[in-house]
């Protein structure tokens, strides 16, 4: 997929962002606009970033890494970035992505099909995991800070 595809998807989903920030919590879509601008532009820096260094890392890893650089405590730009990103709602942010999921999960179908049942059973299992997993380390938080 080339940049400018992968640009184009970006701002579609930004677009279907504030949309969503908008039918849900209200918020008005012009506040969210520069987050999301922002939001976009970590994206797509981490994407061309993973097309350019030879090295294969996937994108969503400098994304992240980008974004956590941009937003650590006392950094020169930390707090716009955050008062910005902010005012998009994270529930928002999901709906497009998990319909491109969804999408690309009945576009292969049959490559579906193909794995069996087994996949149900490992796909309870993550699911089982990870639901256990945070809760054990939410009640490991929890009562270290007194909460509970």
């Amino acid at each position: 997929m080339t940049l400018f595809n992968n640009l184009i998807i970006l701002l579609i989903t930004g677009f279907l962002t504030l949309v969503g920030n908008f039918v849900g919590p209200k918020i008005n879509p012009i506040e969210a606009l520069p987050g999301m601008f922002i939001l976009i532009a970590i994206a797509f820096v981490g994407i061309v970033l993973a097309k350019v260094i030879p090295v294969k890392i996937p994108s969503v890893a400098y994304i992240v890494t980008i974004a956590t650089v941009l937003t650590i405590p006392g950094g020169p730009i930390a707090e716009i970035v955050s008062a910005y990103t902010a005012k998009v709602n994270f529930l928002a942010l999901c709906t497009p992505i998990l319909a491109y999921a969804g999408i690309y999960t009945g576009k292969n179908i049959d490559s579906l099909k193909k794995t069996g049942w087994k996949i149900l059973v490992l796909g309870l299992f993550v699911i089982l995991g990870t639901y256990l997993g945070s809760a054990i380390i939410a009640q490991i938080i929890l009562k270290m800070l007194g909460q509970i």
